[in-house]
Protein backbone atom coordinates (compact mmCIF):
# COMPACT_ATOMS: atom_id res chain seq x y z
CA UNK A 1 0.00 0.00 0.00
CA UNK A 2 1.36 3.41 -0.95
CA UNK A 3 2.27 5.69 1.92
CA UNK A 4 -0.54 8.11 2.71
CA UNK A 5 0.30 11.77 2.26
CA UNK A 6 -1.15 14.07 4.89
CA UNK A 7 -1.08 17.78 5.50
CA UNK A 8 0.35 18.87 8.82
CA UNK A 9 -0.22 21.69 11.29
CA UNK A 10 2.22 22.93 13.91
CA UNK A 11 1.28 23.80 17.49
CA UNK A 12 3.15 24.43 20.68
CA UNK A 13 1.14 21.77 22.52
CA UNK A 14 -1.15 19.08 21.15
CA UNK A 15 -3.58 17.52 23.64
CA UNK A 16 -5.36 14.23 22.95
CA UNK A 17 -8.63 14.07 24.87
CA UNK A 18 -11.07 16.72 26.09
CA UNK A 19 -11.58 15.26 29.55
CA UNK A 20 -10.84 17.04 32.83
CA UNK A 21 -7.06 16.55 32.58
CA UNK A 22 -6.71 17.61 28.95
CA UNK A 23 -8.92 20.66 29.30
CA UNK A 24 -7.25 21.72 32.56
CA UNK A 25 -3.87 21.51 30.85
CA UNK A 26 -5.11 23.59 27.92
CA UNK A 27 -6.54 26.25 30.20
CA UNK A 28 -3.43 26.55 32.35
CA UNK A 29 -1.17 26.67 29.28
CA UNK A 30 -3.05 29.70 27.96
CA UNK A 31 -3.25 31.30 31.41
CA UNK A 32 0.53 31.05 31.73
CA UNK A 33 1.28 32.18 28.17
CA UNK A 34 -1.55 33.55 26.05
CA UNK A 35 0.65 33.42 22.94
CA UNK A 36 1.04 29.64 22.97
CA UNK A 37 -0.82 27.72 20.27
CA UNK A 38 -2.78 24.89 21.91
CA UNK A 39 -5.11 22.35 20.30
CA UNK A 40 -7.35 19.74 21.96
CA UNK A 41 -8.51 16.75 19.91
CA UNK A 42 -11.58 14.84 21.11
CA UNK A 43 -12.80 11.56 19.61
CA UNK A 44 -16.39 12.04 20.85
CA UNK A 45 -18.99 13.77 18.70
CA UNK A 46 -18.88 16.68 21.14
CA UNK A 47 -16.98 17.50 24.30
CA UNK A 48 -18.52 15.39 27.09
CA UNK A 49 -20.01 12.75 24.79
CA UNK A 50 -17.55 10.10 26.03
CA UNK A 51 -17.24 11.32 29.62
CA UNK A 52 -18.62 8.97 32.26
CA UNK A 53 -17.89 9.37 35.95
CA UNK A 54 -19.78 8.89 39.23
CA UNK A 55 -19.30 11.67 40.17
CA UNK A 56 -18.62 13.36 43.46
CA UNK A 57 -16.11 16.06 42.65
CA UNK A 58 -13.46 17.31 45.04
CA UNK A 59 -13.19 20.94 43.81
CA UNK A 60 -9.47 21.43 44.46
CA UNK A 61 -8.73 21.25 40.73
CA UNK A 62 -11.40 23.81 39.94
CA UNK A 63 -10.13 26.03 42.74
CA UNK A 64 -6.65 25.91 41.22
CA UNK A 65 -7.88 26.73 37.71
CA UNK A 66 -10.55 29.30 38.48
CA UNK A 67 -10.87 30.51 42.09
CA UNK A 68 -14.05 32.27 40.90
CA UNK A 69 -15.62 29.19 39.28
CA UNK A 70 -18.91 29.75 41.10
CA UNK A 71 -19.22 33.27 39.72
CA UNK A 72 -18.33 31.94 36.26
CA UNK A 73 -21.36 29.64 36.37
CA UNK A 74 -19.68 26.23 36.60
CA UNK A 75 -22.28 23.41 36.63
CA UNK A 76 -21.13 22.46 40.13
CA UNK A 77 -23.98 23.35 42.44
CA UNK A 78 -25.15 20.29 44.42
CA UNK A 79 -23.03 20.20 47.54
CA UNK A 80 -22.89 16.93 49.48
CA UNK A 81 -25.14 17.17 52.53
CA UNK A 82 -25.16 13.59 53.80
CA UNK A 83 -22.60 10.78 53.57
CA UNK A 84 -23.60 7.12 53.98
CA UNK A 85 -21.32 4.05 54.04
CA UNK A 86 -23.27 0.80 54.05
CA UNK A 87 -22.43 -2.91 54.06
CA UNK A 88 -25.18 -4.87 52.31
CA UNK A 89 -26.46 -8.34 53.03
CA UNK A 90 -28.95 -10.17 50.80
CA UNK A 91 -31.88 -8.19 52.19
CA UNK A 92 -30.46 -6.27 55.13
CA UNK A 93 -27.82 -3.62 55.68
CA UNK A 94 -25.34 -2.33 58.22
CA UNK A 95 -24.38 1.32 58.22
CA UNK A 96 -20.81 2.27 59.12
CA UNK A 97 -20.72 5.26 61.51
CA UNK A 98 -19.02 8.16 59.76
CA UNK A 99 -16.68 8.68 62.71
CA UNK A 100 -15.14 5.26 62.01
CA UNK A 101 -14.06 6.36 58.54
CA UNK A 102 -10.70 8.12 58.04
CA UNK A 103 -11.26 11.87 57.48
CA UNK A 104 -10.01 11.59 53.90
CA UNK A 105 -13.14 9.55 53.15
CA UNK A 106 -15.47 12.41 54.07
CA UNK A 107 -17.30 14.12 51.22
CA UNK A 108 -17.82 17.33 53.15
CA UNK A 109 -17.17 20.21 50.77
CA UNK A 110 -17.52 18.04 47.65
CA UNK A 111 -20.17 18.26 44.92
CA UNK A 112 -22.37 15.82 43.02
CA UNK A 113 -21.84 16.61 39.33
CA UNK A 114 -22.14 15.40 35.79
CA UNK A 115 -18.52 15.41 34.64
CA UNK A 116 -19.75 15.49 31.06
CA UNK A 117 -21.36 18.85 31.77
CA UNK A 118 -18.33 20.03 33.75
CA UNK A 119 -16.12 19.24 30.73
CA UNK A 120 -18.47 21.09 28.39
CA UNK A 121 -18.14 24.11 30.65
CA UNK A 122 -14.35 23.74 30.86
CA UNK A 123 -14.24 23.63 27.05
CA UNK A 124 -16.08 26.96 26.91
CA UNK A 125 -13.53 28.50 29.27
CA UNK A 126 -10.67 27.08 27.22
CA UNK A 127 -12.03 28.39 23.94
CA UNK A 128 -12.50 31.83 25.49
CA UNK A 129 -8.76 31.79 26.20
CA UNK A 130 -7.95 30.92 22.60
CA UNK A 131 -7.61 27.12 22.78
CA UNK A 132 -8.64 25.33 19.59
CA UNK A 133 -10.91 22.34 20.32
CA UNK A 134 -11.87 19.84 17.62
CA UNK A 135 -14.47 17.19 18.57
CA UNK A 136 -15.09 14.20 16.33
CA UNK A 137 -11.34 13.91 15.71
CA UNK A 138 -10.11 10.50 16.80
CA UNK A 139 -6.34 10.24 17.05
CA UNK A 140 -5.41 7.00 15.34
CA UNK A 141 -1.61 7.09 15.14
CA UNK A 142 1.46 8.51 16.81
CA UNK A 143 3.79 10.58 14.64
CA UNK A 144 7.35 9.77 15.68
CA UNK A 145 10.19 12.25 15.38
CA UNK A 146 13.61 11.55 13.89
CA UNK A 147 15.11 10.83 17.32
CA UNK A 148 12.31 8.50 18.39
CA UNK A 149 10.38 11.14 20.30
CA UNK A 150 6.63 11.70 20.05
CA UNK A 151 6.29 14.47 17.49
CA UNK A 152 2.50 14.53 17.04
CA UNK A 153 -0.58 12.51 16.16
CA UNK A 154 -2.71 11.63 13.16
CA UNK A 155 -6.28 12.83 13.63
CA UNK A 156 -9.46 12.88 11.59
CA UNK A 157 -8.99 9.88 9.35
CA UNK A 158 -12.34 8.75 7.88
CA UNK A 159 -13.74 6.44 5.22
CA UNK A 160 -11.76 3.23 5.36
CA UNK A 161 -13.47 0.06 4.16
CA UNK A 162 -14.06 -2.85 6.52
CA UNK A 163 -10.84 -4.50 5.29
CA UNK A 164 -8.83 -1.37 6.12
CA UNK A 165 -8.33 -0.15 2.57
CA UNK A 166 -9.27 3.44 1.70
CA UNK A 167 -12.91 3.70 0.58
CA UNK A 168 -14.39 6.01 -2.07
CA UNK A 169 -14.86 8.83 0.46
CA UNK A 170 -11.56 8.30 2.25
CA UNK A 171 -10.13 11.27 4.12
CA UNK A 172 -6.54 10.72 5.27
CA UNK A 173 -6.75 13.08 8.21
CA UNK A 174 -3.98 15.43 9.29
CA UNK A 175 -0.77 15.28 11.23
CA UNK A 176 -0.81 17.66 14.17
CA UNK A 177 2.70 18.31 15.45
CA UNK A 178 3.60 19.82 18.78
CA UNK A 179 6.65 20.76 20.75
CA UNK A 180 4.96 18.56 23.35
CA UNK A 181 2.05 16.12 23.08
CA UNK A 182 -0.15 15.46 26.11
CA UNK A 183 -2.00 12.14 26.11
CA UNK A 184 -5.21 12.59 28.12
CA UNK A 185 -7.10 9.65 26.61
CA UNK A 186 -8.50 8.27 29.86
CA UNK A 187 -8.17 4.68 31.03
CA UNK A 188 -6.21 2.30 28.76
CA UNK A 189 -5.78 4.81 25.96
CA UNK A 190 -4.74 3.22 22.68
CA UNK A 191 -1.92 5.70 21.95
CA UNK A 192 -0.83 5.77 25.58
CA UNK A 193 -0.56 1.99 25.60
CA UNK A 194 1.92 2.20 22.71
CA UNK A 195 3.94 4.95 24.34
CA UNK A 196 4.12 3.16 27.71
CA UNK A 197 5.38 0.01 25.97
CA UNK A 198 7.86 1.78 23.67
CA UNK A 199 9.59 3.72 26.44
CA UNK A 200 9.16 1.13 29.22
CA UNK A 201 7.34 3.68 31.38
CA UNK A 202 5.87 1.01 33.69
CA UNK A 203 9.15 -0.79 34.34
CA UNK A 204 9.79 -1.12 38.07
CA UNK A 205 6.15 -0.36 38.86
CA UNK A 206 3.36 -2.68 39.94
CA UNK A 207 0.96 -3.77 37.17
CA UNK A 208 -1.97 -1.44 36.65
CA UNK A 209 -5.25 -2.78 38.05
CA UNK A 210 -8.75 -1.96 36.84
CA UNK A 211 -12.43 -2.10 37.61
CA UNK A 212 -15.47 -1.93 35.36
CA UNK A 213 -17.88 0.82 36.37
CA UNK A 214 -21.46 0.85 35.11
CA UNK A 215 -23.85 3.73 35.65
CA UNK A 216 -27.50 4.56 35.10
CA UNK A 217 -29.15 7.94 35.43
CA UNK A 218 -32.70 7.78 36.78
CA UNK A 219 -35.46 10.31 37.24
CA UNK A 220 -37.17 9.32 40.48
CA UNK A 221 -40.24 10.24 42.47
CA UNK A 222 -39.60 13.72 43.99
CA UNK A 223 -40.90 12.42 47.32
CA UNK A 224 -37.96 10.00 47.46
CA UNK A 225 -35.30 12.42 46.25
CA UNK A 226 -32.83 13.81 48.77
CA UNK A 227 -30.61 16.24 46.87
CA UNK A 228 -27.02 16.13 48.08
CA UNK A 229 -27.16 12.62 49.62
CA UNK A 230 -24.25 10.31 48.83
CA UNK A 231 -24.33 6.58 49.55
CA UNK A 232 -21.59 4.02 48.97
CA UNK A 233 -22.08 0.29 49.54
CA UNK A 234 -20.04 -2.89 49.50
CA UNK A 235 -20.92 -6.54 50.08
CA UNK A 236 -23.97 -8.10 48.41
CA UNK A 237 -24.41 -9.18 45.65
CA UNK A 238 -20.71 -9.71 44.96
CA UNK A 239 -19.94 -11.37 48.30
CA UNK A 240 -16.89 -13.60 47.76
CA UNK A 241 -16.99 -13.68 43.96
CA UNK A 242 -15.32 -10.32 43.37
CA UNK A 243 -14.39 -7.05 44.97
CA UNK A 244 -16.39 -3.93 44.26
CA UNK A 245 -19.30 -1.84 45.42
CA UNK A 246 -21.84 0.76 44.46
CA UNK A 247 -22.60 4.46 44.52
CA UNK A 248 -25.99 6.19 44.76
CA UNK A 249 -25.92 9.96 44.35
CA UNK A 250 -28.96 12.25 44.61
CA UNK A 251 -28.20 14.90 41.99
CA UNK A 252 -30.30 17.91 40.95
CA UNK A 253 -33.70 17.87 39.22
CA UNK A 254 -34.83 14.65 40.96
CA UNK A 255 -32.10 12.69 39.21
CA UNK A 256 -30.38 9.73 40.79
CA UNK A 257 -26.96 8.48 39.68
CA UNK A 258 -26.79 4.74 40.36
CA UNK A 259 -23.51 2.97 39.69
CA UNK A 260 -21.79 -0.32 40.32
CA UNK A 261 -18.09 -1.19 40.19
CA UNK A 262 -16.61 -4.67 39.83
CA UNK A 263 -12.87 -5.12 40.26
CA UNK A 264 -11.55 -6.88 37.18
CA UNK A 265 -9.18 -9.18 39.07
CA UNK A 266 -12.04 -11.63 39.73
CA UNK A 267 -11.21 -15.29 39.18
CA UNK A 268 -14.56 -16.90 38.32
CA UNK A 269 -14.94 -16.53 34.53
CA UNK A 270 -18.67 -17.17 34.88
CA UNK A 271 -19.06 -13.84 36.68
CA UNK A 272 -21.25 -11.41 34.75
CA UNK A 273 -20.54 -7.86 35.99
CA UNK A 274 -23.49 -6.28 34.19
CA UNK A 275 -25.93 -8.75 35.75
CA UNK A 276 -24.40 -8.18 39.19
CA UNK A 277 -25.29 -4.51 38.70
CA UNK A 278 -28.86 -5.35 37.68
CA UNK A 279 -29.24 -7.73 40.63
CA UNK A 280 -27.92 -5.06 43.01
CA UNK A 281 -30.77 -2.74 42.06
CA UNK A 282 -33.26 -5.22 43.51
CA UNK A 283 -31.88 -4.79 47.02
CA UNK A 284 -34.67 -3.14 49.06
CA UNK A 285 -32.71 0.08 49.72
CA UNK A 286 -32.22 0.60 45.98
CA UNK A 287 -35.46 -0.85 44.62
CA UNK A 288 -37.53 1.39 46.90
CA UNK A 289 -35.80 4.46 45.43
CA UNK A 290 -36.24 3.35 41.82
CA UNK A 291 -39.88 2.19 41.92
CA UNK A 292 -42.02 4.66 40.02
CA UNK A 293 -38.98 6.24 38.37
CA UNK A 294 -37.50 5.85 34.91
CA UNK A 295 -34.00 5.19 33.61
CA UNK A 296 -32.84 7.89 31.19
CA UNK A 297 -29.21 6.97 30.47
CA UNK A 298 -26.74 4.10 30.75
CA UNK A 299 -23.02 3.76 30.22
CA UNK A 300 -19.86 2.01 31.33
CA UNK A 301 -16.12 2.57 31.50
CA UNK A 302 -13.05 0.98 32.99
CA UNK A 303 -11.50 2.57 36.08
CA UNK A 304 -7.78 2.55 36.89
CA UNK A 305 -7.36 1.10 40.38
CA UNK A 306 -3.66 0.34 40.77
CA UNK A 307 -2.98 3.45 42.80
CA UNK A 308 0.36 5.02 43.61
CA UNK A 309 2.49 1.91 43.11
CA UNK A 310 1.13 1.45 39.57
CA UNK A 311 1.58 5.01 38.31
CA UNK A 312 4.08 4.85 35.41
CA UNK A 313 6.76 7.36 34.61
CA UNK A 314 4.46 10.07 33.31
CA UNK A 315 6.89 12.05 31.13
CA UNK A 316 8.36 10.65 27.95
CA UNK A 317 10.33 12.09 25.03
CA UNK A 318 8.00 14.66 23.52
CA UNK A 319 5.09 14.53 25.93
CA UNK A 320 3.27 13.42 29.05
CA UNK A 321 0.56 11.10 30.35
CA UNK A 322 -2.27 12.93 32.10
CA UNK A 323 -5.12 11.95 34.42
CA UNK A 324 -6.59 8.46 34.19
CA UNK A 325 -4.11 7.68 31.42
CA UNK A 326 -1.53 7.67 34.21
CA UNK A 327 -3.89 5.95 36.68
CA UNK A 328 -4.47 8.71 39.25
CA UNK A 329 -7.69 7.42 40.84
CA UNK A 330 -7.99 7.40 44.63
CA UNK A 331 -9.71 3.99 44.89
CA UNK A 332 -11.40 4.12 48.33
CA UNK A 333 -12.69 7.63 47.64
CA UNK A 334 -13.81 6.57 44.12
CA UNK A 335 -12.39 9.86 42.88
CA UNK A 336 -9.95 10.69 40.14
CA UNK A 337 -11.23 13.88 38.54
CA UNK A 338 -9.50 16.15 41.05
CA UNK A 339 -6.14 14.47 40.44
CA UNK A 340 -6.76 14.50 36.69
CA UNK A 341 -7.23 18.26 36.75
CA UNK A 342 -4.20 18.77 38.96
CA UNK A 343 -2.07 16.62 36.64
CA UNK A 344 -3.10 18.78 33.68
CA UNK A 345 -2.09 21.89 35.59
CA UNK A 346 1.31 20.43 36.51
CA UNK A 347 1.98 19.26 32.94
CA UNK A 348 1.12 22.72 31.63
CA UNK A 349 3.54 24.38 34.06
CA UNK A 350 6.35 22.05 33.02
CA UNK A 351 5.68 22.56 29.29
CA UNK A 352 5.56 26.36 29.53
CA UNK A 353 8.85 26.40 31.44
CA UNK A 354 10.45 24.16 28.80
CA UNK A 355 9.13 26.10 25.81
CA UNK A 356 10.29 29.40 27.29
CA UNK A 357 13.73 27.82 27.64
CA UNK A 358 13.70 26.96 23.93
CA UNK A 359 13.21 23.25 24.47
CA UNK A 360 10.99 20.83 22.49
CA UNK A 361 10.54 17.08 22.16
CA UNK A 362 12.47 16.19 25.31
CA UNK A 363 11.35 14.74 28.65
CA UNK A 364 9.41 17.03 30.98
CA UNK A 365 11.13 15.81 34.13
CA UNK A 366 9.57 18.58 36.23
CA UNK A 367 6.14 17.12 35.52
CA UNK A 368 7.11 13.60 36.52
CA UNK A 369 8.67 14.88 39.75
CA UNK A 370 5.53 16.90 40.55
CA UNK A 371 3.32 13.90 39.91
CA UNK A 372 5.32 11.49 42.07
CA UNK A 373 6.26 13.86 44.87
CA UNK A 374 3.56 16.55 45.02
CA UNK A 375 -0.06 16.78 46.17
CA UNK A 376 -1.26 14.02 43.82
CA UNK A 377 1.29 11.61 45.26
CA UNK A 378 0.29 12.62 48.79
CA UNK A 379 -3.35 11.86 47.97
CA UNK A 380 -2.53 8.45 46.48
CA UNK A 381 0.15 7.30 48.92
CA UNK A 382 -2.19 7.43 51.92
CA UNK A 383 -4.59 4.93 50.29
CA UNK A 384 -2.15 2.83 48.29
CA UNK A 385 -2.77 -0.41 50.17
CA UNK A 386 -6.56 -0.51 50.02
CA UNK A 387 -6.82 -2.15 46.60
CA UNK A 388 -4.13 -4.84 47.02
CA UNK A 389 -5.43 -5.72 50.50
CA UNK A 390 -8.93 -6.13 49.05
CA UNK A 391 -7.55 -8.42 46.36
CA UNK A 392 -5.56 -10.57 48.80
CA UNK A 393 -7.92 -10.81 51.80
CA UNK A 394 -11.48 -10.09 50.67
CA UNK A 395 -13.90 -7.41 51.76
CA UNK A 396 -14.20 -7.94 55.53
CA UNK A 397 -10.54 -8.34 56.52
CA UNK A 398 -9.35 -5.82 53.92
CA UNK A 399 -11.78 -3.21 55.25
CA UNK A 400 -10.30 -3.55 58.72
CA UNK A 401 -6.66 -3.62 57.60
CA UNK A 402 -7.12 -0.92 54.99
CA UNK A 403 -9.02 1.29 57.42
CA UNK A 404 -6.21 0.96 59.97
CA UNK A 405 -3.56 1.74 57.34
CA UNK A 406 -5.49 4.79 56.08
CA UNK A 407 -6.14 6.09 59.60
CA UNK A 408 -2.45 6.01 60.50
CA UNK A 409 -1.44 7.49 57.13
CA UNK A 410 -4.02 10.25 57.54
CA UNK A 411 -2.68 11.15 61.00
CA UNK A 412 1.04 10.71 60.43
CA UNK A 413 1.70 10.50 56.68
CA UNK A 414 3.20 7.03 57.23
CA UNK A 415 1.64 3.75 56.04
CA UNK A 416 2.31 1.08 58.71
CA UNK A 417 1.79 -1.68 56.13
CA UNK A 418 4.40 -0.20 53.81
CA UNK A 419 3.52 -0.78 50.17
CA UNK A 420 1.54 -3.93 49.43
CA UNK A 421 2.10 -5.39 45.97
CA UNK A 422 -0.61 -6.25 43.45
CA UNK A 423 1.05 -9.29 41.88
CA UNK A 424 -0.85 -10.46 38.80
CA UNK A 425 -2.58 -8.27 36.26
CA UNK A 426 -6.33 -8.67 35.80
CA UNK A 427 -6.12 -10.91 32.74
CA UNK A 428 -3.82 -13.31 34.58
CA UNK A 429 -6.24 -13.48 37.50
CA UNK A 430 -8.92 -15.21 35.42
CA UNK A 431 -9.40 -18.83 36.46
CA UNK A 432 -10.46 -21.86 34.47
CA UNK A 433 -14.20 -22.37 34.00
CA UNK A 434 -14.04 -25.96 35.22
CA UNK A 435 -12.81 -24.81 38.63
CA UNK A 436 -15.82 -22.58 39.31
CA UNK A 437 -19.55 -23.06 39.48
CA UNK A 438 -21.69 -21.13 36.99
CA UNK A 439 -23.73 -18.31 38.51
CA UNK A 440 -27.50 -18.28 38.05
CA UNK A 441 -28.66 -14.71 37.47
CA UNK A 442 -32.33 -13.74 37.73
CA UNK A 443 -33.98 -12.48 34.57
CA UNK A 444 -34.34 -8.67 34.43
CA UNK A 445 -37.88 -7.50 35.13
CA UNK A 446 -37.87 -4.63 32.62
CA UNK A 447 -38.83 -2.13 35.33
CA UNK A 448 -35.88 -1.89 37.69
CA UNK A 449 -33.46 -4.22 35.91
CA UNK A 450 -32.92 -4.47 32.16
CA UNK A 451 -31.29 -6.76 29.64
CA UNK A 452 -27.96 -5.58 28.35
CA UNK A 453 -28.91 -4.65 24.78
CA UNK A 454 -31.96 -2.69 25.91
CA UNK A 455 -29.77 -0.67 28.26
CA UNK A 456 -27.08 -0.09 25.63
CA UNK A 457 -29.68 1.83 23.61
CA UNK A 458 -29.65 4.35 26.47
CA UNK A 459 -25.94 5.01 25.88
CA UNK A 460 -26.91 6.38 22.44
CA UNK A 461 -23.85 4.68 20.98
CA UNK A 462 -23.38 4.46 17.23
CA UNK A 463 -20.64 3.30 14.86
CA UNK A 464 -20.51 3.47 11.09
CA UNK A 465 -20.77 -0.20 10.13
CA UNK A 466 -18.66 -0.06 6.96
CA UNK A 467 -15.46 0.92 8.78
CA UNK A 468 -12.86 -1.55 10.10
CA UNK A 469 -13.73 -3.18 13.41
CA UNK A 470 -11.92 -1.25 16.13
CA UNK A 471 -11.67 -4.35 18.34
CA UNK A 472 -8.69 -6.19 16.91
CA UNK A 473 -7.96 -9.88 17.49
CA UNK A 474 -4.28 -10.79 17.42
CA UNK A 475 -5.30 -14.38 16.60
CA UNK A 476 -8.92 -14.85 15.41
CA UNK A 477 -8.83 -18.54 16.41
CA UNK A 478 -8.14 -17.98 20.10
CA UNK A 479 -11.71 -17.12 21.23
CA UNK A 480 -13.13 -20.48 20.09
CA UNK A 481 -10.06 -22.72 20.32
CA UNK A 482 -8.63 -21.44 23.63
CA UNK A 483 -10.95 -19.12 25.53
CA UNK A 484 -14.14 -21.11 24.98
CA UNK A 485 -12.93 -24.54 26.22
CA UNK A 486 -10.75 -23.17 29.03
CA UNK A 487 -12.61 -20.07 30.25
CA UNK A 488 -16.10 -20.47 28.71
CA UNK A 489 -15.16 -17.35 26.67
CA UNK A 490 -15.71 -14.68 29.35
CA UNK A 491 -15.94 -11.90 26.74
CA UNK A 492 -19.60 -12.92 26.47
CA UNK A 493 -20.04 -11.68 30.04
CA UNK A 494 -17.40 -9.11 31.00
CA UNK A 495 -18.39 -6.72 28.20
CA UNK A 496 -21.09 -4.36 29.54
CA UNK A 497 -22.43 -3.65 26.03
CA UNK A 498 -23.00 -7.12 24.53
CA UNK A 499 -20.29 -6.68 21.91
CA UNK A 500 -19.04 -10.26 22.02
CA UNK A 501 -21.01 -13.46 21.56
CA UNK A 502 -20.37 -17.09 20.73
CA UNK A 503 -22.87 -18.30 18.14
CA UNK A 504 -23.54 -22.03 18.09
CA UNK A 505 -25.61 -23.44 15.24
CA UNK A 506 -26.57 -27.06 14.78
CA UNK A 507 -24.03 -28.96 12.71
CA UNK A 508 -21.55 -26.08 12.67
CA UNK A 509 -18.53 -25.11 14.72
CA UNK A 510 -19.03 -22.26 17.22
CA UNK A 511 -18.37 -18.76 15.86
CA UNK A 512 -17.03 -15.76 17.76
CA UNK A 513 -18.96 -12.65 16.73
CA UNK A 514 -17.93 -9.05 17.45
CA UNK A 515 -20.85 -6.59 17.36
CA UNK A 516 -18.59 -3.54 17.47
CA UNK A 517 -21.53 -1.23 16.78
CA UNK A 518 -22.60 -1.73 20.43
CA UNK A 519 -19.25 -0.67 21.92
CA UNK A 520 -19.34 2.03 24.61
CA UNK A 521 -15.53 2.40 24.65
CA UNK A 522 -15.06 1.06 28.18
CA UNK A 523 -11.85 -0.88 27.23
CA UNK A 524 -12.71 -3.85 29.50
CA UNK A 525 -11.96 -6.35 26.74
CA UNK A 526 -8.48 -4.92 26.22
CA UNK A 527 -7.87 -5.42 29.95
CA UNK A 528 -9.63 -8.64 31.00
CA UNK A 529 -9.30 -11.00 28.04
CA UNK A 530 -7.38 -13.94 29.59
CA UNK A 531 -5.35 -14.50 26.43
CA UNK A 532 -4.68 -10.76 25.96
CA UNK A 533 -5.86 -11.26 22.40
CA UNK A 534 -8.05 -8.14 22.04
CA UNK A 535 -6.67 -4.69 21.30
CA UNK A 536 -8.99 -1.68 21.44
CA UNK A 537 -8.18 1.05 18.90
CA UNK A 538 -10.07 4.20 18.03
CA UNK A 539 -12.95 3.97 15.56
CA UNK A 540 -13.80 6.91 13.32
CA UNK A 541 -14.07 10.21 15.13
CA UNK A 542 -17.51 10.99 16.51
CA UNK A 543 -18.47 7.33 16.79
CA UNK A 544 -19.25 5.68 20.11
CA UNK A 545 -21.53 6.70 22.97
CA UNK A 546 -23.26 10.05 23.14
CA UNK A 547 -23.72 10.53 26.86
CA UNK A 548 -26.00 13.46 27.67
CA UNK A 549 -24.98 14.22 31.27
CA UNK A 550 -22.90 11.38 32.63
Amino acid sequence: MAEIERESMEYDVVIVGAGPSGLSAAIRLKELDADLSVVVLEKGSEVGAHILSGAVLDPIGLDALFPDWKERGAPVTVQVKRDNFIFLGHAGKMRFPNWLMPPLMSNHGNYIVSMGNVCRWLAEQAEALGVEIFPGMACSEIVWGKDGEVKGVVAGEFGRNADGTPGPNFEPGMELHGKYVFLAEGVRGSLSKQVIAKYGLSEGREPQKFGIGMKEVWEIDPAKHREGTVTHTMGWPLDGNAGGGSFIYHAENNQLFVGFVVHLNYENPHLYPYMEFQRFKHHPIVADLLKGGKRVAYGARAISEGGYQSVPQAAFPGGALLGCTAGLVNVPRIKGNHNAMMSGIEAAKAAVKAIKAGRAGDILDDYDVALHAGEIAKDLKRVRNVKPLWSKYGTALATALGGFDMWVANLTGWNPLGTVSHGRNDAQATGKAADFAPIDYPKPDGKISFDRLTNVAFSFTNHEESQPCHLRLTDPDIPVKVNLPIYDEPAQRYCPAGVYEVVEEEGKDPRFVINFQNCVHCKTCDIKDPSQNITWVTPQGGDGPNYPNM
